[in-house]
């Protein structure tokens, strides 16, 4: 599997420059379980696409592999992260199941100056996304940011420290102080638990990844629908 990753990544580079386009299409009902979610992307990358994607319930996973199918594009030939991986989640949720949204507290706001925010915590560690005030969000260096906040063992729920959760449960989260850099990290998850919390950190996946994607996304959030539109190059580093 781990030579097929490299293969389809030495193939990439190999493609000429026009040719190396992501394109990202993206539905999502952030209030519910909606037939209508999906998720879409055509890669530079032979057979490397998916059309409109979904949660499959009888397996559990994405109806057509979107999840493996998306790997090749996520990282360089050493396994180095090209992609935001707060990013990456975020394009997870149509093809799971409404569960995971709940556990991971999934937050879309629009503000009244048109900048949409979403936030989530997965496996103790929260992300937040912004776009500018017309929607959009550039790659690789947009607005992504990351901070530990608790731990997971094995299945959910996550442990969520108590100076960013009332509770300790992701469903409770603060996220104003999640998000104050005043906050200071290193601060113990729970009683006993090796788990420290972290800082705020940016999202840009490895910088030193032989390449990156390169572009503009556009979102929209009109309450609960969140769409992603748009198309990404590959830049060599």
């Amino acid at each position: 599997m781990k030579w097929c990753v490299a293969a389809a990544v030495i193939a990439l580079a190999a493609l000429p420059a026009a040719a190396q386009e992501l394109v990202i299409s993206y539905r999502y009902n952030t209030a519910g379980p909606d037939s209508g979610n999906y998720l879409s992307f055509r890669s530079p990358l032979r057979y490397i696409a998916v059309e409109k994607d979904t949660f499959d319930s009888a397996s559990g996973a994405s109806k057509f592999k979107s999840t493996a199918l998306f790997s090749p594009i996520q990282t360089d030939i050493m396994g180095k992260a090209t992609f935001p991986s707060g990013f990456r989640g975020l394009l997870l949720y149509p093809v799971s199941s409404y569960e995971t949204c709940i556990e991971d507290n999934l937050q879309a706001v629009k503000s009244s100056n048109g900048v949409i925010t979403v936030m989530y915590a997965h496996r103790g560690t929260a992300y937040r996304i912004s776009t500018d005030k017309s929607g959009r969000i550039g790659f690789p260096r947009g607005a992504f940011l990351m901070r530990t906040i608790g731990y997971i063992e094995g299945h959910n729920p996550q442990v969520i420290a108590r100076t960013f959760s009332s509770t300790g449960g992701a469903r409770d989260i603060d996220w104003n102080k999640v998000w104050d850099s005043r906050v200071s990290g290193g601060m113990e998850v729970a009683p006993g638990a090796p788990a420290r919390t972290g800082t705020i950190q940016n999202d840009y996946g490895d910088l030193t990844a032989l390449f990156n994607w390169d572009g503009i996304l556009q979102l929209t959030y009109e309450e609960p629908i969140l769409t992603i539109t748009g198309t990404l190059k590959s830049v060599k580093r």
